[in-house]
C-alpha cells in the first residue's frame, strides 16, 4: 500500500466507449485492496484474528494451525488448511547451535498461479510468452533466531517505557515502566529475564536510583531476583513498586547505573557496560487521556505505515541440545500479544469491567509470623493495571502462657463505732464475708490470691500476706492489718472472700485485689482460650452488698 498522502486514492469512472487496458483494471483492485487494507490497519490493528495455534508434534516437528491474521499494513494472511513442517526446514533456521530460542513468523505473500498463453505479448515478441492468470494470496511462514525488541511493538511505545541492561545471544535482561505517571501514583516498575532453556541460573541485583520517585517497600531501593533451582522457563518477571512525588508536569527518572548492578549467570559475573534508563512524564491530567492523545495526535504515516515491514510472531520455541541434534521442549503461542480482538467482544468487556475494576479495588492478603515480642510489620502495595492492593501483614507469635488469669477489685466500707471510736465493718462485724464472686474462667478447680491495695495513688502497692512483716521498715505503711480466706465453688466457677480487721485503722474503706489462676489440662491450646481469657481479665467483681 503506497503513501496515502502522496497517492491520494483514485477509481475509474466509467463511460460509453471507454478503452479499457490492464492499467484501468490493475487500478481497479488497487483501490478497492488499498482501501480496505488502510481501514484494517487503523480501525482493527494488526495481529492474530482466529486460529493459527502453533502446537509441537513431536520433538522437531510443528503444526500451525488454519488461521486468519491482519498484518501492519493491513492485509488479510489467511492458512486455510493446518500445515506440518520440520523446525530445521522452514526459512530461517540454521544449524550452527540448538541451544537456542527461535521465533515463529508469518507473513503475507503473493504467488502467481495458473500460467497461461499470452496472445497480445506473442504479437510483439518472437518467442512465447506465458503470463499467469490468477494471483494467489498467500502467506510465509519464517524462522528468527533473534528476539525482537520490545519497543518494536505500537502498543508497548504507546504505555511503557522500556529500557534494556544486558543482552547477548542466550540472556535479554530488561526493565519496563509505565509512560505516564499521576503525582502519587504508586506504580509497577517490572523486572523481565529471558533466557534460553540451557543457560545457566540467572542471578541479579541492583540499587536503583530516582530523581520523581520514591521507594515503596521495606528493601528501599534494593532489587534482587535470583532464577529458582527447579525453572524450567525462559522468562521470568519481577514487579516492584516505585510512588511518584507531587511534582505535577515534570520528568521522572528512574536509573540504573552499571556500577551497581552485579548479574551472573550460572558462576560467572557479567560485566555491565551502560546505564539502564527510564524516562516518564509525571502529568497532572488522567493517564487515560494522555495516552488516547498520543494516539490522536499520531500522523497518517506513522498510523499506517509505522510498522508497515513488521511481521507477526506466532509461536516463541524453546529448544533444548541432545549431543549434535536438537529437541523441541516447550511453544509459547503469541508471546508478544499480537491478536485483534472481536469489537463486539471488547464492547461487552468493556461493560461488564466498567462497574467492577474500573471504579472499584480489590484488596489480596497475606500473614506471616513474627517473633512474640516483635512490633507488627505492614506492606502494602498498589497495582494499578488490576486496581488491586497487596497486604502483608506480619503477626507476633503469641506467648506460650500455661495459665488462664483473671483478676478483679473490690471496695468494702468501713464504718465509725461511735461507742468504740473504732472502725469497723458496714455490717458492724470485724468479720467480713462476701457475696459469690464470678472469676470469668468457666467451671473447675482455681486458685485465688487476695490482696490489699494501698489507697495512695502516689505508691501504688498491693500487699499480700500479713502486713506485720513490713513494721519498723521503710515500706510500712498505714495498710490495716487483715486476714483473708478464700471458698472457692468449682461447679459454679465462683468464689467468696473473708477477712478480718485486727486492727484500728484511719481508711473509710478497704481496696481488695483479688487474682485466679486456672491451670490448662495438658494438651490443651492456650491459644483458643484467649478470648475467654482476655475477657476474665477485664472483669471486675461487684462491691459486697450492704
Amino acid at each position: 500500500m503506497r503513501k496515502a498522502r502522496m497517492y491520494p486514492f483514485e477509481r475509474n469512472r466509467y463511460f460509453y466507449g471507454k478503452l479499457l487496458t490492464v492499467r484501468d483494471f490493475e487500478s481497479e483492485q488497487k483501490y478497492l485492496n488499498n482501501k480496505r487494507r488502510l481501514l484494517n490497519r487503523l480501525l482493527f490493528g494488526s495481529g492474530v484474528v482466529a486460529g493459527m495455534q502453533v502446537v509441537a508434534v513431536d520433538d522437531k516437528t510443528i503444526t500451525v494451525e488454519m488461521g486468519l491474521a491482519i498484518d501492519y499494513s493491513g492485509r488479510e494472511v489467511v492458512l486455510p488448511s493446518p500445515v506440518t513442517l520440520k523446525l530445521s526446514m522452514i526459512e530461517g533456521f540454521t544449524n550452527n547451535e540448538y541451544k537456542k530460542n527461535v521465533y515463529l513468523y508469518v507473513a503475507y505473500d503473493e504467488k502467481g498461479r495458473e500460467p497461461v498463453h499470452s496472445v497480445g505479448n506473442s504479437s510483439i515478441r518472437g518467442e512465447e510468452v506465458s503470463e499467469y492468470n490468477r494471483v494467489l494470496e498467500s502467506y510465509r511462514l519464517f524462522v528468527k533466531e533473534e528476539a525482537p525488541s520490545p519497543s518494536s511493538f505500537e502498543h508497548v511505545r504507546l504505555l511503557e517505557d522500556v529500557a534494556v541492561l544486558y543482552q547477548d545471544a542466550h540472556v535479554r535482561v530488561s526493565q519496563r515502566m509505565p509512560r505516564y505517571v499521576n503525582p502519587g501514583d504508586v506504580v509497577d516498575v517490572t523486572l523481565v529475564v529471558e533466557k534460553t532453556l540451557q543457560t545457566a541460573r540467572v542471578a541479579i541485583s541492583f540499587d536503583y536510583e530516582s530523581d520523581g520517585f520514591d521507594p515503596v517497600g521495606d528493601n528501599g531501593a534494593h532489587i534482587e531476583f535470583t532464577e529458582p533451582r527447579d525453572g524450567q522457563d525462559t522468562e521470568y518477571r519481577l514487579t516492584y513498586s516505585v510512588k511518584a512525588k507531587d511534582r505535577p508536569d515534570t520528568a521522572g527518572k528512574l536509573t540504573l547505573p552499571p556500577q551497581s548492578v552485579t548479574l551472573t549467570i550460572g558462576d560467572q559475573r557479567v560485566p555491565i557496560d551502560h546505564a539502564a534508563v527510564h524516562k516518564v512524564e509525571i502529568i497532572s491530567q488522567p493517564v487515560m487521556e494522555r495516552i488516547l492523545k498520543t494516539w490522536y495526535e499520531r500522523s497518517l504515516d506513522q498510523a499506517a505505515e509505522g510498522s508497515a515491514e513488521q511481521e507477526i510472531c506466532l509461536a516463541k520455541i524453546g529448544l533444548l541440545q541432545l549431543g549434535s541434534t536438537y529437541m523441541i521442549e516447550q511453544v509459547e503461542r503469541v508471546p508478544f500479544g499480537e491478536y485483534v480482538p472481536n469489537a463486539s467482544l471488547l464492547q461487552r468487556l468493556s461493560q461488564a469491567d466498567r462497574s467492577a475494576s474500573l471504579h472499584r479495588f480489590f484488596a489480596e492478603a497475606e500473614a506471616y509470623d513474627l517473633e512474640y515480642d516483635a512490633k507488627p510489620k505492614l506492606d502494602v502495595r498498589y497495582h494499578p493495571e488490576r486496581n488491586a492492593f497487596d497486604f502483608k501483614l506480619g503477626l507476633p507469635r503469641p506467648q506460650a502462657i500455661q495459665d488462664e488469669i483473671a483478676t478483679g477489685t473490690i471496695e468494702v466500707p468501713l464504718e465509725l463505732n461511735a461507742k468504740t471510736g473504732l472502725k469497723f465493718f458496714s455490717r458492724g462485724r470485724r468479720n467480713y464475708v462476701t457475696d459469690e464472686i464470678k472469676h470469668g474462667l468457666g467451671a473447675g478447680q482455681v486458685t485465688v490470691v487476695v490482696g490489699l491495695a494501698l489507697q495512695d495513688t502516689l505508691k501504688a502497692s498491693i500487699y499480700y500476706g500479713s502486713q506485720d512483716v513490713f513494721k519498723g521498715t521503710e515500706y510500712e505503711s498505714d495498710v490495716p492489718n487483715v486476714d483473708f480466706g478464700t471458698i472457692v465453688y468449682p461447679e459454679h466457677g465462683s468464689f467468696r472472700i473473708g477477712m478480718r480487721l485486727n486492727g484500728s485503722t484511719e481508711a473509710d474503706k478497704l481496696s481488695v485485689r483479688w487474682w485466679a489462676f486456672k491451670k490448662l489440662q495438658e494438651g490443651e491450646s492456650s491459644a483458643g482460650s484467649d478470648a475467654a481469657g482476655e475477657q476474665a481479665v477485664r472483669l471486675e467483681a461487684a462491691p459486697g452488698r450492704e
